[in-house]
């Protein structure tokens, strides 16, 4: 099958935006919900909205005319970074544009139509990139081993590759805190690496650089928004239903920790943003070897320092 692409630019005048928001709001979900319901939905798109935009800060993941290629997958973290990110454009301090991108992976039984009609209903530009990685990844994963690791490594050469090819300076991807501290937990009990997903980071080749606006958002909140939005969700069945993954674990383990220990998972958090290279063992990342020259330095600073007090 040859690789098609949807375009849609949706380009509109003020009056047409207007009346498809009047349009939206009048039949989105939101409208249904009582004034508690609204305050606390409000309570939480505030706080959402407060955590990415404190992540593009902390880590200036955006700068003034970005073209941000956002990765929607028709999950409800991808959704949500969509969401967020039109909601903090109308006010940012820096301009830049939005284009979301589905892969369409030729999965059998996906609903092609759920995310044009939904994006085409919201006003964004949008593409539909189709390749074929499913059957790639049925044909190259053995009986009983999980899909995940090659399903990934294609869908971000595709994404990737695509970025350039449209020219978006950001490509930005919805993993959440969660994400981050399964992804170091997995690395570290399966890959013997003491590594996660940073909220910011160049490619390999050099040529894109991925950011994670959700970071410092947790999954449970995510997961409220998404409700409450009432998002067309598309469920992943290439790996969804697969049994005993590795992800999958660790996410109950995690799960168990903050219901056993509430605030576990914030403290780990914290500590993925607080490392202290001295104090782990990696030789590449600091300079064990040269620890007696600093010594020696810091003992003749000190040397130097007594000579300077007994001529005082």
């Amino acid at each position: 099958m040859q690789d098609a692409v949807i375009f849609d630019p949706t380009i509109v005048d003020d009056d047409t935006r207007q009346q498809r928001a009047e349009v939206s709001e009048a039949s989105s979900p939101l409208a249904a919900l009582d004034a508690k319901q609204r305050r606390e939905f409000n309570k939480l798109q505030k706080r959402l909205r407060r955590q990415v935009g404190n992540a593009i800060i902390n880590y200036g993941m955006i700068h003034e005319g970005d073209r941000v290629m956002v990765c929607l997958s028709g999950g409800k973290d991808s959704y949500t970074l969509l969401e967020i990110l039109r909601n903090l454009q109308r006010n940012a301090p820096v301009n830049f544009s939005l284009v979301a991108v589905n892969l369409d992976q030729k999965q059998p039984g996906f609903p092609e139509h759920v995310l044009p009609e939904y994006l085409d209903g919201i006003g964004v530009e949008y593409y539909i990139l189709e390749r074929d990685t499913y059957s790639v990844v049925k044909e190259k994963t053995p009986e009983g081993k999980t899909t995940c690791a090659l399903c990934s490594r294609l869908r971000r050469g595709s994404l990737y590759g695509f970025a350039e090819e449209i020219g978006a300076t950001k490509v930005a991807l919805g993993h959440h805190r969660e994400d981050i501290l399964e992804t170091l937990f997995l690395n570290m009990f399966y890959g013997g690496s003491l590594k996660a997903m940073p909220p910011k980071l160049l490619s390999d080749d050099g040529k894109n650089i991925v950011i994670r606006p959700l970071a410092y958002c947790r999954e449970a909140d995510i997961a409220e928004f998404a409700r409450l939005m009432d998002f067309p969700i598309i469920p992943c069945n290439l790996c969804g239903s697969q049994p005993n993954l590795q992800r999958q674990v660790v996410k109950e383990m995690l799960a168990e920790w903050e219901r056993k220990h509430p605030g576990r998972i914030e403290t780990m958090f914290k500590a993925v943003t607080n490392v202290a290279p001295s104090q782990l063992a990696d030789r590449e990342l600091f300079d064990f070897a040269g620890l007696e020259a600093k010594q020696a330095r810091m003992q003749e600073r000190r040397i130097d320092a007594l000579n300077v007090s007994n001529d005082s």
